[in-house]
């Protein structure tokens, strides 16, 4: 069945005659859209969901920030259709939402209609995160990066995350002389010579995890979803984490061992894994030190 409205994409993915309720939650960046929460589904799969309705045609600077916006939104739509299925279940350990349609059936627009993780009891938001939910995310991104090891990206970008060298060349001019401005190429290719590649969330900060009161957490906006070394995610969520880093980065690396047996990923020598990323570590922090000195 062709659709080609918004509300034809929305009743269509979740199998319903009509919705009557939608509530704003955020505006997305420079006006490429919003993000709704439809309730009062009649006849549908769910009472509620998320709707992201993305108008590419707002960008229509042709300025690296935006086009590097513009992309982001396809390979969140990307990711959703090839790879969501794979992390949805209930029982996921490391949950997404999932996806009831991911459609660019009109003309520069992108409509994902996600699960409400809200509805499925992951309604605790965080801008700082304690230790406990410190370690509920490590953990998710542990079996995030397992369950991805040494794949291939198809669909993603090349190299994950927004703030990697390659895209980020504006900030690195604006950066002081300096250390971190001599070394930032070399930083940057330590990591993408990374031996063990996984994906990387690309964008692992306290406010794209969703907590449950039962201590589950589920993870939300692949927008920069793309292969990487799994020490930019973990560098980047424990950036400022000072006395406690070190039993953070432990308990990632404990998990990780025991993600990627659950996995039966016995193809990965964990020994050597972990010496790679422990070393490369600090390569990370400083690799996103730079991107801050120069934002």
């Amino acid at each position: 069945m062709a659709v080609s409205t918004v509300d034809g994409i929305i009743c269509h993915a979740l199998k319903s005659d009509k919705y009557s309720a939608s509530k704003r939650v955020q505006t997305l960046w420079e006006g490429y859209g919003s993000i709704e929460r439809i309730t009062n589904i009649r006849n549908g799969v769910c009472p509620t969901a998320i709707i992201k309705h993305v108008r590419l045609k707002q960008g229509r600077d042709s300025s690296v920030g935006h086009q590097r916006k513009r992309r982001s939104y396809i390979v969140e739509t990307e990711f959703y259709h090839r790879y969501g299925a794979q992390l949805c279940g209930e029982n996921s350990p490391c949950r997404i939402p999932q996806a009831y349609a991911s459609s660019t059936a009109i003309p520069d627009e992108i409509v994902l209609v996600l699960e409400d993780l809200d509805a499925a009891g992951f309604m605790l938001r965080r801008h700082s995160l304690n230790a406990s939910e410190m370690k509920a995310s490590l953990t998710w991104l542990a079996h995030f990066h397992a369950h991805f090891m040494q794949r291939p990206p198809a669909g993603i970008w090349e190299v994950g995350t927004y703030w990697h060298l390659a895209t980020r060349q504006e900030e690195y001019e604006r950066m002081r002389p300096g250390r971190l401005k001599r070394e930032a190429a070399n930083l940057d290719q330590q990591l993408l010579d990374a031996a063990f590649q996984t994906f990387v969330h690309g964008d692992a900060k306290p406010a794209n995890f969703c907590f449950a009161a039962d201590g589950r957490v589920a993870a939300v906006d692949f927008q920069y979803v793309g292969q990487g070394c799994g020490m930019r995610d973990v560098a980047y969520l424990l950036h400022g984490e000072g006395a406690h880093e070190d039993a953070m980065l432990d308990h990632y690396f404990g998990q990780l061992r025991a993600a990627l047996a659950a996995n039966r990923r016995g193809d990965i020598p964990f020994a050597a894994l972990e010496d790679e990323w422990r070393r490369l570590y600090p390569v990370a922090k400083d690799d996103f030190e730079r991107f801050l000195q120069g934002w």
